[in-house]
């Protein structure tokens, strides 16, 4: 949930404007946080069926950085991915959505929740504009550049709670470039930019191991932009090359005694099975590329 240009109120004169900070608005309350779990359960039974669409998916998007699970998932994000996939929300509302949960990409997060919740949103949006374009192509590309940005600077690994449920960030991110890269009207330039993004993911620099399944949701991207055929065998295969460079240690083998070095060579491992699998029982020929060069990456691995 990132609003690209931020209001600015002219409160004086223009050299006043000109020296007055941006302040990120706090995010509007959840409106069903009052409402019982009894009364909000048969909505969501019945898919929540709205006679107001525009106002019911804002109401909804408001509850995706709520701490509870319920509230924030159950309702906030499957209501809004519910009335969206009908296709009953108006192209100005959904950009209006666009920008408030971009916004959210860069707002306070104290607890973690709002950002990955907002960029699964995104998502969602994003997907809407595949199925039936509304976007100019100026803003399809400022989205694919705001889901870019936000997955490249993901840096809470947390998951899954028991007592919280889920934040997510990385495969949150990496859902969102997906719908993206799953649209033809985005650009040979802007899956390049997308790839860059995943790329920086696949092993965290802050030596995280990821155990919540995050590898295979990097991997599904990077998979749909092969299958498109419009990134050239040699760009992939000098991609993968950079992929096996085991720096900052000396060789891969000097990872067995680092943490940090393990938790790499753990990432970089698990995404690449997934590549090296889908892509070779594919019957696309766009993904023999990313089928050998998986398979060699795995060959130059311990």
């Amino acid at each position: 949930m990132v609003r690209s240009t931020l209001l600015f109120f002219v409160l004086g004169s223009i050299a006043a404007c000109m020296h007055a900070a941006p302040v990120s608005p706090e995010p509007a309350a959840c409106a069903y946080a009052d409402q019982d779990r009894s009364t909000l359960e048969p909505w969501r039974a019945a898919q929540f069926d709205t006679d107001t669409p525009d106002q019911t998916s804002r109401m909804l998007a408001r509850c995706l950085g709520e701490q509870d699970p319920f509230l924030r998932d159950q309702i906030g994000y499957e209501g809004l991915t519910a009335v969206l996939r009908r296709g009953i929300v108006s192209p100005d509302t959904r950009r209006d959505l666009i920008a408030d949960l971009s916004a959210n990409l860069q707002g306070p997060d104290a607890e973690g929740f709002l950002a990955p919740f907002s960029a699964l949103g995104l998502a969602e949006l994003a997907r809407t504009d595949r199925v039936e374009p509304f976007l100019t192509a100026e803003a399809r590309t400022a989205l694919a550049g705001t889901a870019a940005n936000y997955l490249e600077t993901v840096s809470d690994y947390r998951g899954f709670s028991d007592s919280e449920g889920w934040r997510h960030g990385v495969a949150h991110g990496a859902d969102f470039v997906m719908q993206l890269t799953l649209n033809p009207n985005v650009g040979t330039d802007a899956l390049l930019r997308l790839r860059e993004a995943v790329t920086t993911q696949i092993m965290p620099v802050s030596g995280h191991a990821y155990v919540h399944g995050e590898p295979e949701r990097l991997a599904r991207p990077i998979l749909l932009m092969a299958s498109r055929g419009e990134i050239a065998a040699e760009d992939w295969a000098l991609w993968f090359e950079s992929l096996a460079n085991p720096a900052p240690f000396e060789s891969w083998n000097a990872v067995f005694t680092s943490e940090d070095g393990l938790a790499r060579l753990h990432n970089l491992k698990a995404f690449t099975q997934v590549l090296y699998i889908n892509a070779s029982l594919s019957e696309n020929p766009h993904m023999v590329p990313l089928a050998d060069g998986a398979l060699s990456l795995l060959k130059a691995l311990p």
